[in-house]
């Protein structure tokens, strides 16, 4: 297949540092052209990824997150780019509304943030003439009356990461400096175990380094080393090093890319059954899920699991290899309906079905769902 990818306008692909959507979209690029298909990826233009770029985009635009404009703009020569490929999977807001006018390819689109009632309004409007790929079954279920096409688990090279040996006699934290993912939980869980905690934490907009300035600095003492946002080498070996993974988020996170990460690294995680993370965590073999004042007895109880598990678990279910055939097997079906109908397919599916549905991926081990 020609494969058209839309990323978002303001992070290169792959990102440099802190970056899950743009990661996912280098993976699926990567991936799709080692399965043999053409790719061609609309994004930033400092880009890095090996797929041929859409010409004519711009740089990437860090200090314009999340305005309009910004990617409005970008879409628009996304689409004039992208022409005579056989779909498009746009991996932005605004992208599927523009499609409507611009491509007579099928589109699909991934929602990647939360189903709160602004984007659902967004995702009913498209889903008429767009499939919409969810990325965890707690994500999809929010608001059943967005018809998600399928949901499809994030992935990561997993054979690319380095065992670590859990040796470091810390726990360690990793994700954005917001209240949302726990950073003060984490501290305080630490403490009360009596380990060790490294915080590695993304901390460039404004509301990031209030949140750190004003709640979580005045709070470091000698039990906390703060290292700042790090890259994938020292990411990798931080986590990897580290006797268990610290993830107490505060919110229904559609789903947790650090905790494959962590689990890739042979790392167990310890941390709050909300949102994805009962799809991710296989509680009692690869880590502990509890509610958040019950987590510093469950720290030292990780250590003497099996991290060769971990390992194994991540390998076989949250591959770049499985995400990619995920993918594939979706655009075979939407580009032949596509072809049959002459026009795109509605992508719709029973909501019901989804909702009672266990989630397979390619192997014999499916992934089933626990509630919190």
């Amino acid at each position: 297949m020609r494969i058209g990818l839309v990323a978002a306008p303001w992070i290169p692909i792959p990102p440099a540092g802190y970056g899950g959507i743009e990661r996912v979209v280098d993976s699926l690029a990567r991936g799709f052209l080692a399965a043999g298909h053409e790719v061609l990826l609309a994004a930033a233009s400092d880009s890095t990824c090996p797929a041929p770029l859409v010409p004519g985009m711009r740089p990437s635009e860090p200090a314009e997150m999340g305005f309009s404009l910004s990617e409005l703009s970008h879409v628009i020569r996304a689409y004039e780019g992208l022409g005579d490929v056989d779909i498009i999977h746009d991996h932005t807001l605004a992208g599927p509304l523009v499609a409507r006018r611009r491509s007579p390819a099928p589109v699909v689109t991934t929602i990647h943030g939360p189903l709160i009632p602004a984007s659902a309004d967004l995702y009913r409007a498209i889903a008429a003439d767009t499939a919409i790929i969810g990325i965890s079954r707690d994500q999809a279920s929010r608001v059943p009356d967005v018809p998600i096409t399928r949901v499809i688990h994030h992935g990561m090279d997993v054979l690319a990461v380095p065992v670590g040996s859990g040796t470091g006699g810390y726990v360690c934290f990793v994700g954005r400096m917001c209240p949302d993912k726990g950073v003060l939980e984490a501290i305080r869980i630490a403490r009360q175990a009596g380990i060790p905690l490294r915080l590695a934490a993304k901390m460039r907009e404004p509301q990031e380094l209030e949140y750190f300035h004003s709640v979580i600095e005045p709070l470091l003492g000698s039990n906390e080393v703060f290292l700042g946002e790090l890259g994938d080498t020292d990411k990798y070996r931080l986590m990897g090093e580290a006797m268990a993974f610290l993830n107490p988020i505060q919110w229904s996170e559609p789903f947790g890319l650090v905790m494959i990460e962590a689990l890739s690294t042979g790392t167990p995680v310890v941390g709050t059954p909300i949102g994805s993370a009962p799809e991710i965590v296989d509680h009692g073999k690869t880590g502990y899920l509890a509610p958040t004042d019950q987590l510093h007895t469950l720290l030292p109880l990780a250590a003497a699991l099996d991290r060769s598990h971990c390992r194994d678990r991540a390998a076989k279910l949250f591959s770049t290899e499985r995400m990619v055939g995920n993918h594939l097997d979706l655009y075979a079906k939407l580009v032949e309906k596509s072809q049959a109908a002459g026009v795109p397919d509605d992508p719709r599916v029973d909501q019901n079905q989804l909702r009672g549905a266990v989630i397979r991926a390619p192997g014999p081990d499916p992934i089933s769902i626990r509630r919190p």
